[in-house]
């Protein structure tokens, strides 16, 4: 479990950064995606096989309280990963360029890196239930990949941007501003609470744990 997990983030960083360049110079930028996407299919699926070939619920859990916590903090996970999907000066876009021009609004007014954080709580959810080893390597990956990949992604796009992108920086934070989370707008948090009742519902067909309210129901 724990050779998959790093097998995964090790490729990950390496083929995100300093392999990039090098092997989409030679095979082209199409055809290094495409590597990029198998490699990251493998070393997942490897993931899967060697997370259910460990042990189950071997830690005792964190009880009620755990599981509140878990629950709230998946909430705003999905109100910055739904954000993050429109208008991501993050994401491969053609018009990044005026994705960083632009007033940073909604999840990007929390942190520039909206994705990457909801990753992180949802990654943070599951180490707070302390349910097993196999999900605390899980989630451990998950959150030291988008955190650590967040700030190398800054470097990155600095690179690629220059200015462009140093202006994104100074007026957007790395650290999310929990306080403006709320003025991501109705219909987003609508619509990750939406998503937060069906993916919780979910849970106990899927992992055989009830999750969410639906734990207490």
């Amino acid at each position: 479990m724990l050779f998959a997990a790093i097998a995964f983030v090790g490729t990950h960083f390496a083929l995100s950064h300093p392999l990039r360049a090098p092997i989409a110079g030679r095979v082209g930028e199409a055809a290094f995606l495409g590597i990029y996407s198998l490699v990251a299919f493998v070393t997942l699926g490897w993931m899967v096989v060697a997370f259910r070939a460990a042990p189950a619920a071997d830690l005792g859990g964190s009880g009620d309280m755990g599981w509140a916590v878990a629950s709230v903090l998946t909430v705003p996970a999905l109100v910055l990963f739904l954000g993050s999907l429109s208008k991501n000066p993050a994401l491969p876009n053609p018009r990044t360029q005026a994705a960083v021009n632009r007033a940073p609004t909604g999840v990007f007014a929390v942190t520039r890196h909206p994705m990457m954080w909801g990753f992180a709580l949802w990654g943070i959810a599951h180490i707070v239930l302390w349910f097993d080893i196999r999900t605390l390597i899980v989630a451990g990956a998950v959150t030291f990949l988008a955190l650590v990949g967040a700030h190398m992604q800054d470097r990155k796009k600095r690179g690629l941007l220059g200015n462009g992108w140093a202006s994104w920086q100074s007026r957007t934070s790395f650290w999310p501003r929990w306080h403006k989370l709320f003025s991501a707008g109705w219909l987003l948090w609508l619509g990750a609470l939406v998503l937060w009742l069906a993916l919780t519902f979910a849970h106990m067909p899927g992992a055989g744990v009830p999750a969410g309210i639906w734990r207490w129901l």
